[in-house]
């Protein structure tokens, strides 16, 4: 029996080996596993420091933004911009053809200097009132009225110059603001066009800020002057600090539910690299303490309106009534009740 048990002890080793190792392994698992399901079930008290931030989600946009276009319809005869040139403020950017309207200011010239001789031939071929040598007063009134006839036709003519040169100042087209040109629909003379047609869109980077939205819980807690970091979609391992420099009063329009608007300025020295839409979040600290004893909230229970915890001494569990103070994702401040070492668990 000895000699069959050696036998097999010398040609089968590795089957032994095999069984010590595995169990070797399978114990190991087993106090790893013990030990995972006694720290998700227990939690030592400690201090740490503790925030309560909100995080918003926004997008870049410009304070300084327009779309431009002409009031009517004409024979483009000038584009002065292309994509991606900086305009200066009140620079012209396009022009319509102007050789009609010209010759209609030409026209109105001549027909107000007609009108005017006629008004001042009026005025030499009546007498003033008072001074007609005859006693019918009805033809003072006659002469009035022949002077104040004169009088309407030249404001009629005054007017007709005066909108002819509007004219001709409407097909000339003007940047309100200084800026970087992003979008030409009409990029060459010589064509005919609509008002909608030909669109000329300028931004001025520096004037860029993240727009955020929040529901009316979150925007009571934030107020103009608040210090935010900004953390980019496009920029995932760099953040960028900003002030909140306006908070709307009224809910933003075309949004689901009832949001409210922020803005945090871009600060200009890094406008460069941002373009508009690009998307990120904004996160902002509403209250810090340090140092202060924390518990993670799974450990708390509720009974009312009051709060407890279950804690192991002695090896008993006892139940311990606790005051809380800030409450963050996860972490809630003890002001009394546990202290600093003691061993919560999670239930009974």
């Amino acid at each position: 029996m000895k000699k069959n048990v050696l036998n097999f002890v010398k040609t089968r080793w590795y089957v032994l080996l095999i069984l010590i190792v595995g169990g070797g392994f399978y114990l190991n698992q087993q106090k790893i596993t013990q030990a995972k399901k006694e720290k998700e079930t227990t939690y030592v008290v400690d201090r740490q420091d503790i925030k309560e931030s909100l995080s918003l989600a926004g997008e870049i946009q410009a304070d300084e933004h327009v779309v431009l276009r002409f009031q009517t319809s004409g024979r483009l005869s000038w584009v002065g911009v292309k994509e991606g040139d900086l305009v200066k403020k009140y620079q012209t950017i396009a022009s319509l053809d102007q050789r009609e309207v010209r010759k209609n200011l030409q026209k109105k010239l001549l027909t107000y200097a007609q009108t005017r001789n006629s008004f001042d031939q009026v005025g030499d071929d009546n007498q003033r009132i008072g001074d007609q040598p005859t006693n019918d007063w009805n033809w003072g009134d006659k002469m009035k009225r022949l002077l104040e006839n004169a009088q309407y036709g030249l404001n009629s003519s005054v007017l007709d110059v005066e909108l002819t040169n509007l004219s001709i100042e409407y097909s000339n087209l003007y940047t309100p603001i200084d800026g970087i040109v992003i979008r030409v629909d009409s990029k060459y003379a010589g064509v005919n066009i609509t008002a909608a047609q030909a669109e000329f869109e300028i931004i001025n980077p520096k004037t860029l800020y993240f727009s955020f939205t929040a529901d009316q819980t979150e925007i009571t807690k934030l107020s103009e002057g608040m210090r935010g970091t900004l953390n980019m979609d496009s920029f995932p391992d760099q953040t960028k600090e900003g002030a909140l420099y306006y908070v709307s009063y009224t809910p933003k329009s075309g949004e689901t539910g009832t949001v409210y608007e922020g803005r945090i300025r871009i600060p200009p020295d890094t406008a460069s690299r941002y373009r508009l839409g690009m998307t990120g979040d904004v996160s902002f600290t509403l209250s810090e303490k340090r140092n202060v004893v924390v518990i993670l909230d799974k450990f708390i229970k509720s009974e009312g309106d009051k709060k407890y915890v279950w804690r192991k001494k002695n090896g008993n569990q006892e139940k311990v009534y606790i005051k809380i103070g800030l409450e963050t994702d996860g972490l809630v401040e003890i002001l009394s009740g546990v202290e600093t070492g003691d061993v919560i668990v999670a239930s009974l």
